[in-house]
């Protein structure tokens, strides 16, 4: 009988571990906050001012909300944020005018990939903590 009391709190112990795991993830994940980029207005021209003042962290998520048939989001390197620069092949387009995008370490880019309208402000950087 001793060895079947061992086993049962090595298994209780185990359990402990996974649920004390599990309360760590989703309490991570509960941190997380979700912006509507450009508030109500959503994503439009001179967006570029909308992260001031505003603080993220990895994880949070940006909402995109935009006529997909006049705008798309696209993320681009701080390079080409700078000049407005048409992006590289590789670069992640969303098309679908209620785009989520989870935010990474440091400064995320993007901008409007229609010709002119990062140019006319269609454009921002957010930097996460």
């Amino acid at each position: 009988m001793a060895a079947q009391g061992r086993g049962s709190a090595k298994n209780m112990a185990i359990v402990a571990v996974l649920g004390m795991v599990v309360v760590l993830v989703s309490a991570g994940m509960a941190e997380s906050a979700v912006y509507n980029v450009g508030d109500n207005g959503g994503w439009t021209f001179n967006a570029n001012s909308w992260p001031a003042g505003k603080r993220f962290k990895a994880g949070d998520v940006l909402v995109f909300k935009y006529d997909s048939t006049a705008h798309d989001v696209t993320a681009v390197s701080a390079a080409a944020y700078k000049a407005c620069a048409k992006p590289a092949r590789a670069a992640k387009v969303y098309k679908s005018g209620s785009d989520r995008v989870t935010l990474a370490r440091g400064t995320n880019y993007f901008i409007c990939g229609v010709p002119g309208h990062c140019q006319a402000g269609m454009k921002i950087a957010v930097t996460a903590a």
